[in-house]
């Protein structure tokens, strides 16, 4: 395992922000950590990076035991936090040239990570721009680009795509599925669940402090209950009764029926018949229908039915 976390505790004061919290990353994954506002996530990013001490448990990564002082571990690491984190009053090489220098002491190595963090990240026409110049989405590239050019083992990347255009977040994605295929373990938090299913190779969920799941995505499906959506369009004069709906309920494999104006909803779990049932059901019953289609559950099905539904601060 390239980290391993063992029973987790953090405090602050009276408020249990990490609770026997158990992590386990492999190497060469794109590992997605996910939860809601307040789950841990931050804390315990923050107590892997040694950033913050904590109150029990352990923490080992390279197999090797984390602490503040393990520069030798930390050589190996790159963090992109979710605030930008560059200097004003330097332009977008200086930045990389600074961040880079921290790690790697030797000048022509350096030059030489810096111009390949540069173009990785596509921002060879803004060298001389200071970050106030740059929009929203370079300036993440530059944040990006100033977390990876010491070419790390492991990154961190808290929500590198919050509030960037899809073209900047479509590069951005592109990017840590190349750093990945060049050898580098990602662990990579985001709000967006369409990311996370498009990217990670295996996702944990997190909530007030604990893990509820870890899996790939499609272990994350198969472990709860919202699976398969069906969805028909029926015509306005159709008499849609209570003995229908209570029929079409009645269905094998059936959690929940709805009918929003003439959309009628089913969601069903498991089953390999579910759509064929349903269309039966309405024929048989005379009713007449447009559009009938199937969709297979979400990481947002699953992320919503494991943390709730709850609004979070």
């Amino acid at each position: 395992m390239i980290i391993k976390v063992h029973n987790l505790v953090k405090r602050y004061g009276d408020l249990l922000a990490l609770d026997h919290l158990n992590l386990e990353i492999k190497e060469g994954e794109v590992f997605g950590l996910l939860g809601p506002n307040g789950s841990g996530k931050t804390t315990a990013i923050n107590c892997m990076l040694s950033l913050l001490k904590f109150d029990k448990g352990t923490i080992h990564i390279f197999d090797r035991n984390m602490s503040p002082d393990a520069y030798d571990i930390k050589r190996d690491i790159g963090v992109v936090m979710q605030n930008v984190a560059v200097f004003n009053e330097l332009t977008v090489l200086e930045n990389i040239q600074y961040f880079c220098g921290l790690y790697i002491t030797d000048k022509d190595k350096r030059n030489q990570l810096v111009n390949e963090a540069i173009d990785f990240v596509g921002l060879g026409d803004y060298k001389k721009f200071y970050p106030k110049k740059l929009s929203g989405g370079l300036l993440r590239r530059l944040n990006i680009a100033c977390g990876i050019a010491h070419k790390p083992k492991l990154i961190f990347l808290d929500e590198p795509t919050v509030a960037v255009d899809p073209q900047s977040r479509n590069n951005i994605l592109q990017g840590i599925l190349k750093l990945n295929s060049e050898g580098a373990t990602i662990v990579y938090t985001s709000h967006y669940m369409e990311e996370v299913e498009q990217i990670c190779s295996r996702i944990a969920i997190i909530d007030k402090g604990k893990t509820l799941a870890t899996g790939t995505k499609d272990e994350l499906k198969a472990m709860v209950k919202a699976g398969e959506k069906i969805t028909a369009e029926l015509y306005s004069d159709n008499d849609l009764n209570g003995a229908l709906i209570e029929k079409i309920s009645n269905l094998p494999h059936v959690t929940d029926v709805s009918l929003n104006g003439n959309l009628l909803t089913v969601r069903c779990t498991g089953g390999r018949h579910n759509l064929i049932r349903v269309l039966d059901t309405l024929k048989d019953s005379g009713l007449t229908f447009g559009r009938v289609y199937s969709e297979p559950p979400t990481l947002n099905d699953v992320f919503l039915e494991i943390t709730g539904k709850e609004l979070r601060d």
